[in-house]
């Protein structure tokens, strides 16, 4: 079914049908029982799907990863969708328009998106506000960043900014230091600027009487060396996590034509095509931390094999962003119902070993 409304979906232009979606569901969520079906449809409750991480319960491991609800307009909305956690933004301490439109683009071939929104967002005081009267008691993901007029050697001021205004109404928080869309962003990911930032961020957070979870949110395109280098800084810091992985640069492993491709110019890549190398991050990492550093995984997350493979990889978590826009909005019911097949599968086969 969702296959056919994607056609017609993707008649329009991809950021204007995403507000237009959403207010659709933001209608259907505001009458009881257009809203307790959609939970009913979507939603699955199973004690072998939750995951307890930091102290935090997540219902299932499947969440919504950052730029889909920037602003938190919607987590009631996605709430109802079956998601374990929603992560919110980026956010910076600023309001800020992002880049000039068109910024988002479909390679349906690749089942792949690319974007340069450049962290279009009304503030992170104005999305504190949203949270702050929230319905749905989900899982909330803070993911800050700084705004494009701060320059690196003042970014530290706009996290902190970020983190203040948000500390008492996400549950985690992720630095995004990676995007590929804010002009010499991912600068701030070599090892000296990235350890002073998430210092300061530590001391800020430990003067909370509850400390919330840090995670770092890192990009594809990083080497092994420098892979090593932010393995070193999570642990000399004793950050809680990392996210892996933010959209790629790399264009290599596309269908699409190339004039196509060329003629949609800068911008991150994300879906499909960035599956493999997010797993190949994520396994680096949990091999090189001997496990000890949680991961969320997300790229290129279609189905409950590809979740599957990120966790063999190393990850505790997940996220969806492309696949949602790909396969619609049973994806978390669908991913959570092949982990509990596989699990059950498990069961079986470790109760009845082959003799």
């Amino acid at each position: 079914m969702y296959k056919v409304i994607r056609k017609i979906l993707f008649l329009q232009a991809p950021e204007a049908i995403h507000y237009r979606a959403m207010k659709w569901l933001q209608w259907a969520y505001r009458l009881a029982p257009s809203r307790f079906l959609l939970k009913r449809l979507f939603t699955i409750k199973d004690s072998r799907l939750e995951r307890e991480l930091w102290g935090i319960k997540f219902l299932n491991p499947v969440g919504l990863g950052a730029g889909f609800d920037k602003d938190a307009r919607w987590t009631n909305e996605l709430a109802c969708l079956g998601f374990g956690f929603v992560e919110i933004g980026t956010l910076t301490p600023k309001a800020q328009p992002g880049n000039p439109a068109p910024r988002l683009f479909r390679l349906p071939s690749d089942k792949a998106l690319i974007n340069r929104m450049g962290f279009n967002n009304g503030g992170a005081e104005v999305a504190a506000i949203r949270l702050k009267h929230r319905k749905e008691r989900i899982i909330i993901g803070g993911n800050i960043g700084k705004n494009k007029v701060t320059a690196n050697e003042d970014a530290a001021s706009d996290y902190i900014a970020a983190f203040k205004a948000l500390h008492d109404v996400v549950d985690y928080f992720v630095v995004n230091v990676s995007s590929p869309n804010t002009p010499g962003l991912r600068e701030l990911q070599e090892k000296a600027p990235l350890a002073a930032l998430l210092k300061e961020l530590k001391v800020l957070n430990a003067n909370y009487a509850q400390p919330k979870p840090i995670l770092l949110k890192i990009a594809p395109d990083l080497t092994e060396g420098q892979l090593d280098d932010i393995i070193s800084i999570v642990q000399e810091v004793a950050l809680d996590g990392i996210v892996a992985t933010n959209t790629t640069l790399d264009r290599s492993s596309l269908q699409t034509e190339t004039a196509e491709v060329d003629a949609i110019g800068a911008g991150g890549l994300s879906g499909l095509p960035l599956r493999a190398r997010a797993t190949e991050v994520i396994r680096y990492i949990h091999e090189k931390s001997a496990g000890k550093i949680p991961i969320i995984a997300v790229g290129g997350i279609f189905t409950a094999a590809d979740a599957l493979e990120k966790l063999a990889a190393g990850a505790v978590l997940v996220q969806v962003y492309t696949g949602f826009i790909y396969e619609g909005p049973g994806i978390v019911k669908s991913i959570c119902e092949g982990l509990l097949a596989h699990h059950a599968h498990e069961t079986m086969s470790s109760e009845n070993p082959a003799r």
